[in-house]
């Protein structure tokens, strides 16, 4: 089951498991170097890093491995710094903030990070793999890449945007299924609509396009790698298992949560972000549940619930905190990372040899 393939060949990893790149925190040079440590790939999710954490961050993972590692980011976004924000959800914004004592109507220093600034470190830093989220990435920034042998990822979470990608031309593409906790990776266009599983995309986007695809979405265990390979997939991505391990830098509150959560509870919302995510469900998403479709887009809402975030989980309110979560998180483990790698190449090597 675990002979070479495309993906492990082309990455330099003993087993084609691949740390999905979660931006915020949870990704930490601990988390990263451990997965890569054991065969696997670690990835950084620096999307909210700025460059120069960005670098920190790769020194430190570099001190901890020689192993091969990867650097996710997001690919901006057009937006309007100055469309104006609904009067119900500025209000309902500083009803919480007064709930957590903190300044109403805060300035926004800046909406998001430089993209430019972030890949400009990437690539003098040249990690093992880099990969992109929300879009394509430019003809000028990929060549640099690869001219640094720099192995590039993108993600697509419908056939169309798979087809886009290649064309784009990446090495690799990340299928990522309805299921996956987190912000939806689509781009043509962002909208609920597009919620196809990770059983129904992997295979039709292997059928479509002639380079290797990895799955993601929803898979927690040896099961769900088995079942990636079954179709068609030459590795598998897991986000939401490495939260809940030793080195993930997620809140405590938030590993509590995935552990007591349930599989009705994770549910989609763009409260906190303006983007379609996937989490676990709290009174933040039920209160601005009501005011959906008046939110501003994504990075101004992002940037305005920057403040709650912050506070609820330094007051330890678990209710105002974005707690990403894929549907399958209650099959979760306390864990270091290196140990789950292991067991989830023991329990996908069991499957697969129950079923020949």
């Amino acid at each position: 089951m675990w002979k070479r393939n495309p993906v492990t060949s082309r990455l330099r990893i003993q087993w084609p498991i691949i740390q999905a790149p979660m931006a915020g925190g949870a990704t930490t040079p601990a988390l990263v170097a451990a997965v890569s440590e054991a065969g696997g790939l670690g990835t950084l999710g620096a999307g909210y890093m700025s460059p120069e954490q960005i670098r920190e961050a790769i020194h430190e993972i570099r001190e901890r491995t020689d192993k091969p590692f990867g650097v996710n980011l997001f690919i901006p976004e057009a937006f309007d710094e100055k469309q104006p924000i609904a009067a119900n959800v500025a209000a309902a914004l500083n009803e919480v903030r007064r709930e957590l004592d903190i300044p109403e109507n805060p300035p926004i220093a800046s909406f998001a990070e430089s993209f430019a600034e972030q890949l400009a470190v990437v690539l003098e830093e040249a990690p093992a793999v880099f990969s992109f989220t929300f879009g394509l990435l430019d003809p000028h920034s990929l060549q640099a890449l690869k001219q640094k042998g720099v192995t590039v990822i993108g993600t697509a979470t419908t056939v169309r945007e798979a087809v886009a990608l290649e064309a784009c031309g990446v090495d690799m593409i990340v299928a990522q299924g309805s299921e996956a906790g987190g912000h939806r990776g689509s781009f043509l266009p962002d909208a609920p609509s597009n919620l196809i599983g990770t059983m129904a995309l992997v295979p039709q986007i292997v059928d479509r396009v002639s380079i290797p695809v990895i799955a993601a979405g929803g898979i927690m265990d040896g099961r769900g790698i088995a079942a990636a390979f079954a179709l068609g997939a030459q590795a598998a991505q897991l986000g939401t298992a490495f939260l809940t391990c030793a080195e993930s830098g997620a809140h405590p509150l938030h590993k509590q949560a995935i552990r007591e959560t349930s599989d009705e509870n994770i549910v989609l919302t763009r409260a906190f972000s303006g983007k379609w995510a996937r989490g676990i469900q709290n009174a933040f998403m039920q209160k601005m549940a009501a005011l959906e479709h008046e939110l501003p887009t994504y990075p101004v809402q992002n940037a305005l619930t920057k403040d709650i975030r912050a506070a609820s989980g330094k007051k330890q309110q678990s209710a105002y905190m974005s707690m990403w979560a894929g549907q399958a998180a209650p099959l979760g483990r306390e864990l270091g990372a290196g140990e789950l790698v292991l067991q989830l190449v023991e329990e996908a090597q069991r499957v697969c040899r129950s079923l020949v």
